[in-house]
């Protein structure tokens, strides 16, 4: 292995990182982003009148499913044995922005971050999907970790 590089191998190729070594604890990961739309969209949204239908169950089922898929989307991410993951929405009609909010557990060997990054992302996604038929510059960002906890690093917290 190369040192300070977890996925090259001493030839400078590309590796998975091998747990097996690692104790299995509880690792939980939040992410959160934001879907901003125009005022028009969000008043659509919030009264399910949109064309696709309903926007919120379709983007939480999809971020459900994209975290679990996270391992056939990241080369290097470990599959793991997800035990729960949660997308929520905090819908800001002020604002007119969906904070999208991704968390992810497992007991496993390896962090969850990944999928909770994966989660958020592809809820955000769903959104823009659902919506694109009236807005098409809807802005997706400020997708970040916004907390982690359990493995050798420990707890982070970025509020």
């Amino acid at each position: 292995m190369s040192p300070g590089f977890s996925h090259m191998d001493g030839d400078g190729n590309a590796r998975m990182v091998d747990v097996s070594g690692k104790n299995d604890t509880l690792r939980r990961a939040i992410v959160r982003c934001e879907v901003r739309l125009a005022p028009r969209t969000m008043a659509l949204l919030v009264q399910n009148a949109l064309p696709k239908g309903d926007v919120l169950t379709t983007a939480k089922i999809a971020g459900i499913q994209a975290a679990k898929r996270t391992a056939d989307l990241i080369p290097m991410c470990h599959p793991l044995p997800i035990s729960l993951v949660d997308i929520r929405f905090v819908v800001d009609e002020a604002g007119a922005r969906i904070v999208v909010e991704s968390e992810v557990r497992t007991t496993y060997k390896t962090g969850v971050e990944m999928e909770a990054l994966v989660g958020a992302q592809m809820a955000a996604a769903t959104i823009y999907d659902m919506c694109k038929a009236v807005q098409k510059d809807i802005v997706i960002g400020n997708c970040r970790l916004v907390f982690k906890s359990g493995g050798k690093s420990g707890t982070f917290s970025a509020e």
